[in-house]
């Protein structure tokens, strides 16, 4: 990498993989709109959990430079790659939580923005305990593959009073062919999940502190 700080943008040939690959990274396209959900800050607090190699948490860094990425992974094969990736990437502020969650972030501070691309049967634990540590104003956003799911994961939310919505990136990237042309090839679709609590604004706190 060159001297000048990136903000965004790595490729997923970047960062250390498992070969063949096995869904431990999250594809740049996915990459960039769920980073775009977490709303993230210059010094937000971020809990990534699933963290496989690290893509999110490695991007998420550059992005909170101020704040603190906390990188949670219980796959002991996954590990040391996500070590080398954010040993190789992140500038200090990416810690590596091991174990499984959600007992592993028990001593982690309160989340500004969380990511989860991996629950280990613990889906609904995790979003109850994201659900209730999570900061006023923050994000939770998680990547699915099936519709099931998504849809589970999205009315939880409703019904527990966030705001929730749903995107499904559909991408393609070029393939070259022999003949010198280019063909496009489809990647599989990912949902995505954001959840939110609506905060008050600033002209309903002004109109509250009138009526007192």
């Amino acid at each position: 990498m060159s001297g000048l700080k990136r903000t965004l943008g790595l490729r997923d040939e970047e960062f250390e993989q498992r070969r063949p690959l096995r869904g431990q990274i999250t594809k740049r396209e996915v990459r960039a709109v769920s980073l775009y959900c977490l709303g993230l800050r210059p010094d937000s607090v971020v809990w990534d959990i699933g963290a496989g190699t690290g893509s999110v948490s490695v991007e998420a860094a550059t992005i909170a430079y101020q704040g603190r990425v906390f990188a949670i992974e219980r796959d002991s094969e996954s590990l040391p790659l996500l070590s080398a990736n954010i040993g190789r990437y992140s500038a200090g502020n990416v810690k590596i939580v091991e174990g499984k969650a959600p007992e592993s972030m028990a001593d982690l501070p309160d989340p500004d923005s969380v990511f989860i691309g991996g629950s280990g049967g613990e889906l609904f634990s995790i979003l109850q305990e994201c659900a209730t540590r999570l900061r006023a104003d923050g994000r939770i956003v998680a990547n699915f593959a099936t519709l099931e799911r998504t849809n589970d994961t999205y009315q939880w939310f409703r019904k527990r009073e966030f705001q929730a919505e749903i995107s499904m990136i559909n991408a393609a990237r070029s393939k070259p062919m022999p003949d010198g042309s280019v063909r496009l090839e489809a990647l599989n679709p990912v949902f995505v999940v954001c959840a939110w609590r609506d905060c008050p604004s600033l002209e309903d706190e002004a109109d509250e502190h009138r009526r007192n």
